[in-house]
C-alpha cells in the first residue's frame, strides 16, 4: 500500500514515516510540504492514501485535495491535523476527504485509518464525530436523522455519501447516471429529514 506523506513539519514527515513505513504493508512513498506540492507529487507518484495536515504555508490541505481531485488521483485522502474547526472539518469532506483524525490519535488508530481510507472506507476521531453530531443536530434541531426505511439501495448510496463521494463518484461506482444518484439522494433526504449530505453521513456514522 502506496502512501504520500503531506505535512509542512519535517519532523512530523519523519515519525510518521518511522510510524508507519512497513507496518501491516504500508510503504511510505513520498512527501510534500503542502497541498500543491501534494499534488504534484500524487500525480507522479499515484498513491493508494495521502495523509494530509490541513493548515500548511502556502498551499493548505483544503485545497491541495481539490487539486489532487482535479488532477485525476482518487487516491484515498486522510487528514491528519491538530485542529478540528467546524471549517476544517466540514471543508476537508466538502472537497473530498475520505477522513479525518486529530494527531493526538494512537498509533494503532492511525495505521487502521490509513487501511482504511485505501480500502474507501471513512475513519475519523470521536471527537470530530461529535462536531458533525452537533453540527447536524443545530441545522434540524427538532428531528433526528433516522436511516431505517431505506432501500438496500438507498442505504448503499447513504454509506458511499458518508465516504465523502461526490454524486459523479457514486454514479461511478455503482454505475449509475448522476441524474439517477441526484434522485437517489433527493429520496434519501425526503425519507430521513435529512437536510443536507452531512446529516446524511453522520446518521449513516452512527448506525455502524
Amino acid at each position: 500500500m502506496r502512501v504520500l506523506l503531506v505535512d509542512d513539519e519535517a519532523l512530523v514527515r519523519a515519525g510518521l514515516r518511522l510510524l508507519l513505513d512497513g507496518a501491516r504493508g504500508i510503504r511510505i512513498v513520498g512527501e510534500a510540504a503542502d497541498g500543491r506540492e501534494a499534488a504534484d507529487k500524487a500525480r507522479a507518484l499515484r498513491p493508494d492514501v495521502i495523509l494530509m495536515d490541513i493548515r500548511m504555508p502556502g498551499t493548505d490541505g483544503i485545497r491541495g485535495i481539490e487539486l489532487i481531485r482535479a488532477a485525476g488521483v482518487h487516491a484515498g485522502i486522510l487528514m491528519l491535523t491538530a485542529f478540528d474547526t467546524e471549517a476544517d472539518v466540514l471543508g476537508a469532506f466538502r472537497a473530498g476527504a475520505r477522513g479525518f483524525l486529530l494527531k493526538t490519535a494512537a498509533p494503532h488508530v492511525l495505521v487502521d485509518a490509513v487501511l482504511a481510507a485505501a480500502e474507501g472506507h471513512t475513519q475519523m476521531s470521536d471527537a470530530v464525530l461529535e462536531r458533525l453530531v452537533t453540527m447536524a443536530s443545530r441545522s434540524t434541531p427538532h428531528r433526528a436523522v433516522e436511516l431505517g426505511d431505506l432501500s438496500e439501495r438507498e442505504g448503499e448510496i447513504a454509506g458511499l455519501i458518508a465516504e465523502g463521494m461526490s454524486n459523479e463518484e457514486i454514479g461511478a461506482r455503482l454505475h449509475l447516471a448522476v441524474p439517477t444518484v441526484k434522485t437517489y439522494v433527493s429520496r434519501i433526504m425526503a425519507k430521513t429529514g435529512a437536510a443536507n449530505r452531512v446529516q446524511i453521513a453522520v446518521a449513516y456514522l452512527n448506525r455502524r
